[in-house]
């Protein structure tokens, strides 16, 4: 009978979607070893990966001639998984484009909308029963409308974003993309550099892949860039920016916030975000809605059976 390994729960539509299959589910939040990894590679047919399951070179190379076909992986990206080496050992990987892509815009929004207006540090203030009355000049932010939103990465959920930010705050958008875009939807300027970008905007939302080529593409450089009244929000991967370049920003004065779903070194958040009051900082939500969770999840069945059918994979990853 077909080996099946699902790295973390999915959703029950997910799970009941599979009984047909011999299923082993880790019933663990935390991400699989690199032990695991290597076992899987040999004793399944397909794995379905979740977010830092490390199915890197390191991996394949311990298992050249794996027993298992396909990596179907939970989410659209795929920043622990090595494809090159996948590929070179026979086995496809697929991801979950699409499906996450609103999910995602919208919690950039939340971000953006939570650090402008302050709203984390308004909601601590009340919690803690130091709210003493509506004042004139109590807690003044950012006024989103009109101002100037800088998109680093004009793909799915970069265009997304701009609809959003464009449509709903009739926000100027600009943008920087390693190619050229024909058309995002709404009015939107590309801009021929990163720092051209961090520059002009008041607000700067990170919506690139993460992986080898985006590593720490928002550097020391690239904060030190922005303007002081500027908003950065990151909802894309965490080791795209350069965590301790962003704090020492933040500590300095250099920006004046940040709203975050994704880390650097995710699960760990640096004790120094944590104590900022100008940060907000999310637990990686950004599809965690029910509906989408299941869409992405029936999605990485589609492509698991598809390859272990001898059939074409509908969200193949190239290289």
């Amino acid at each position: 009978m077909t080996r099946i390994l699902i790295s973390r729960r999915l959703p029950d539509a997910a799970m009941n979607a599979v009984a047909d299959l011999d299923v082993t589910l880790r019933d663990t939040p935390d991400a699989m070893t690199h032990d695991e990894v290597v076992a899987a590679l040999c004793d399944y047919d397909g794995v379905v990966p979740t977010l830092g399951d490390p199915f890197d070179a390191q991996a394949f190379a311990k298992v050249p001639q794996p027993r298992c076909k396909v990596v179907a992986n939970f989410g659209a990206g795929y920043n622990h998984i090595d494809v090159v080496a996948a590929l070179g050992a026979g086995v496809v990987v697929t991801n979950t484009p699409g499906a996450v892509t609103d999910a995602t815009a919208d919690i950039a929004l939340m971000l953006m909308l939570m650090v402008a207006r302050r709203a984390g540090e308004g909601e601590r203030m009340v919690r803690a029963g130091n709210w003493h009355g509506w004042q004139p000049t109590q807690m003044l932010g950012l006024h989103l409308t009109g101002k100037t939103l800088g998109i680093i990465g004009m793909g799915r959920i970069g265009k997304a974003i701009a609809r959003r930010a464009q449509r709903g705050f009739d926000m100027d958008v600009v943008f920087f993309n390693r190619s050229r875009v024909a058309d995002c939807g709404v009015p939107a300027r590309q801009l021929d550099s990163l720092a051209g970008v961090m520059g002009v905007s008041d607000v700067v939302v990170v919506a690139v892949p993460g992986g080898k080529a985006t590593h720490h593409l928002i550097d020391a450089a690239a904060f030190a860039a922005m303007r002081p009244s500027a908003i950065f929000v990151n909802i894309a991967r965490g080791d795209i920016v350069d965590e301790a370049a962003l704090i020492a920003a933040l500590q300095a004065g250099r920006i004046a916030g940040a709203g975050l779903d994704v880390y650097e070194f995710e699960p760990q958040v640096p004790a120094a975000l944590r104590a900022m009051e100008n940060v907000v900082l999310l637990p990686h939500l950004g599809t965690a809605a029910l509906e989408v969770r299941t869409a992405m999840a029936m999605m990485a069945i589609d492509n698991l059976r598809a390859v272990l059918a001898g059939q074409p994979a509908p969200n193949a990853v190239t290289v």
